[in-house]
C-alpha cells in the first residue's frame, strides 16, 4: 500500500514537471519570436540595438536550458529524462512515469 502511494506521488510529480516543461517551452518560443520580430523592426518599441536583441535571445535560451536541466528529471532516480517530453518510462531506472 505504501509503495502504491509513493508511486502515485512520483507520477503526480512527473506530471507537474511535464507541465513546467511545456510552459517553459511556450514562454521561450514566444520570447524568441518576439525578439526576432523586434530585430526585424528595431523601431517597434523604440531604438534597440541588434546586439542588445541578440544578447536578450541568448539570455532566453540560457534560461530555458537552465530550467530544463533543473526540472526535467525522473522523480524516482533524479536522472535527466532526455528529449522525449511524452516519455512513459525512465530510461535510467525504469520507473513508469504514467
Amino acid at each position: 500500500m505504501m509503495q502504491h502511494r509513493d508511486n502515485a506521488r512520483m507520477r503526480r510529480e512527473f506530471r507537474k514537471r511535464q507541465g513546467i516543461q511545456f510552459l517553459s517551452i511556450a514562454v521561450a518560443l514566444l520570447l524568441i519570436v518576439l525578439l526576432a520580430l523586434v530585430q526585424k523592426r528595431p523601431d517597434l518599441f523604440g531604438e534597440i540595438s541588434k546586439k542588445t536583441i541578440a544578447g536578450l535571445q541568448l539570455i532566453v535560451i540560457a534560461a530555458f536550458i537552465g530550467v530544463t536541466v533543473v526540472n526535467w528529471r525522473c522523480p524516482a532516480c533524479r536522472k535527466y529524462l532526455g528529449p522525449d517530453i511524452n516519455r512513459a518510462q525512465c530510461k535510467k531506472c525504469g520507473f513508469r512515469l504514467r
